[in-house]
């Protein structure tokens, strides 16, 4: 994700902001959590909300460096290319919900975590195909062509939720059609559970229109390339994304903003919010020369996957080993961050130092050089 971006401070920024608040709102403690590091309900946003297809939109800044070479390699070349990545990916993101492998048993001891009942999609899951079905638009279609097919995937997914879902209920957890497209594929025991029910927010369905976050990061990163870096290039930026976030606003009254659905509304949202966040970013590194404070952000911004991926299997280590009974993860929270202050900001506290403890890792490796790719 990092190749040949370097020199582009703001959007190295851009990607370690976004890999750094991800971080934060995956690790709530346990005495509650404030509502910018919440989701949204069902319908509406949080802050918390901006930080996936953020993540998508810098997979695609990347890839306007990435696939510079692919023009002068030969088909199979870079199908090989493409389609290895994102079998790498999806794989490491399947086996981070299988790890540990093992269950504490009733008794006492472990048990073999069952295969037949792993979730099989998720968040590298849907990184992964995003980048794969972009990959494979940008290389083998024209750019007018290529924004003619995000224009079909927004608005097929609307009619496809329109009329493929439960009459009355087709923007509803249980009558959505993605909900019922992901039963009928993988079943409910390989679903998401966090909604008390088999719901998936990153299903088959709604990476559709998650697809076009990645490209719109994809163009993005060319235009920054090209013209972006300057005050008439940032004007258009801004200009565009409040024009997309007023269009997502009006497609919110018939298909309404919504993170769990990834509904089109919701990615021109984004998106536009997205454009925002980088124009002022480019503005303040590039144009006023400010780059105090950039350096933090930056050690995420050079190992964005690997530190992702290093804060989940942390995690889940946390939560699996015991002390006293409880979780690591509640004893930490509950013996240390806890009695310094209850509640709330107790626990953003164990987030912000979990979060530090990740950007050391990523600062030893940025100290001696090591950049980790897929």
């Amino acid at each position: 994700m990092t190749q040949g971006s370097q020199r582009f401070l703001p959007l190295d920024v851009f990607r370690g902001m976004t890999v750094c608040f991800m971080i934060i709102v995956n690790t709530g403690g346990t005495g509650g959590t404030y509502w910018p590091l919440d989701h949204a309900a069902w319908h509406g946003w949080t802050p918390t909300d901006l930080v996936f297809p953020s993540f998508l939109f810098a997979v695609g800044n990347a890839m306007s460096f990435s696939m510079k070479k692919y023009s002068q390699l030969g088909n199979s070349a870079v199908l090989g290319k493409i389609f290895k990545r994102t079998l790498i990916i999806f794989l490491l993101g399947f086996l981070m919900y299988w790890f540990p492998f093992v269950d504490h048993a009733e008794g006492g001891g472990y048990v073999f975590r069952r295969f037949d009942h792993t979730r099989i999609l998720g968040v590298l899951q849907r990184i992964a195909i995003c980048y794969c079905i972009a990959s494979l638009l940008i290389h083998y279609f024209s750019k007018k062509t290529v924004w003619a097919i995000s224009a079909a995937f927004l608005l097929g997914y609307w009619a496809i939720m329109w009329f493929c879902g439960v009459p009355g209920d087709q923007y509803g957890i249980n009558g959505n059609a993605g909900i019922l497209l992901d039963k009928f594929l993988i079943g409910d025991n390989h679903m998401y559970h966090g909604e008390g029910i088999a719901f998936d927010p990153e299903g088959f369905l709604s990476t559709i229109p998650a697809v076009v976050n990645v490209i719109a990061g994809y163009y993005t990163g060319v235009f920054v390339q090209q013209q972006g870096r300057t005050k008439a290039g940032i004007g258009r930026m801004v200009a565009a994304g409040a024009i997309l976030i007023a269009l997502a606003y009006v497609w919110n009254t018939v298909f309404p903003i919504n993170k769990k659905l990834w509904t089109s509304s919701y990615v021109l949202l984004t998106v536009g919010i997205d454009l925002l966040l980088l124009s002022l970013l480019i503005f303040v590194i590039d144009i006023l020369g400010f780059t105090k404070g950039s350096g933090f952000f930056t050690v995420f911004g050079k190992n964005p996957l690997f530190l992702y991926l290093l804060s989940e299997v942390l995690a889940i280590l946390f939560w699996f080993f015991r002390v006293n009974g409880v979780s690591l993860y509640q004893w930490i929270n509950d013996t240390i961050f806890q009695p310094i202050s209850p509640g709330k900001f107790g626990s953003l506290l164990f987030s912000l130092a979990f979060m530090l403890t990740c950007w050391l890792v990523g600062y030893i490796l940025d100290k001696r050089k090591i950049y980790v790719r897929v």
